[in-house]
């Protein structure tokens, strides 16, 4: 991969340039979804950093979106589809860092062959985590040796895919005493929802205002 070559990436990435968040200024505060999940977080709780890579990568059929299936007897979010990523370390310089370290470690891929892009906005999860999703163009040529203890399978899912609405669903729940919405889109082989279909969901909103 050209180290500085945007132009290599897939042309949804050049389009999100101009609605990312630039990866030095990442958004300060709760996550958007707080009014959704903000009554299931103790109010005590500290909110603890991590981050996420969602990776694009170019193909001849299109560009496909890198997840992982986590193996089911992780502490969190046990054999749910999700990105590769994890909490922010005080080694880390800042999020961008700590999802390519996660990548590494988790799918084998090096930050040599990953080139960010930008940010999401970030997202709470239920289990206590802000999340702040880094966008990425990965060399297509690269290969996943996925770490078995965390990762059962690396997968890509066509962006195509997660950006037709035809393919999400909004599902309503009662939950902790009242009514709630779970994303979840309907891939045939994997069950994609909670908060990684709701970043992907943040990146179709992302590309739709960019067009």
């Amino acid at each position: 991969m050209n180290p500085g070559g945007i132009a290599d990436a897939p042309g949804e990435v050049t389009r999100l340039r101009s609605v990312l968040r630039p990866l030095d200024d990442p958004a300060i505060g709760d996550g958007w979804n707080r009014e959704e999940i903000g009554d299931l977080l103790h109010p005590a709780v500290e909110l603890a950093d991590a981050a996420v890579l969602v990776g694009l990568v170019a193909r001849s059929e299109g560009t496909g979106v890198v997840l992982t299936l986590r193996t089911a007897d992780l502490r969190h979010h046990g054999g749910q589809v999700s990105f590769p990523g994890g909490r922010v370390e005080p080694d880390d310089t800042d999020a961008v860092a700590a999802a390519l370290r996660e990548t590494r470690e988790e799918i084998g891929v090096p930050p040599g062959r990953i080139q960010p892009v930008g940010l999401l906005d970030p997202l709470l999860t239920i289990t206590g985590f802000r999340v702040l999703p880094v966008v990425a163009v990965i060399d297509p040529g690269y290969v996943a040796r996925p770490d078995p203890r965390e990762v059962a399978e690396v997968f890509e899912v066509p962006l195509a895919f997660l950006l037709d609405p035809a393919n999400l669903e909004r599902r309503e729940l009662e939950y902790k005493g009242r009514m709630r919405h779970v994303l979840e889109f309907r891939y045939p082989s994997q069950r994609i929802w909670g908060a990684t279909a709701s970043i992907l969901w943040n990146l179709r909103q992302r590309l739709e205002d960019a067009r």
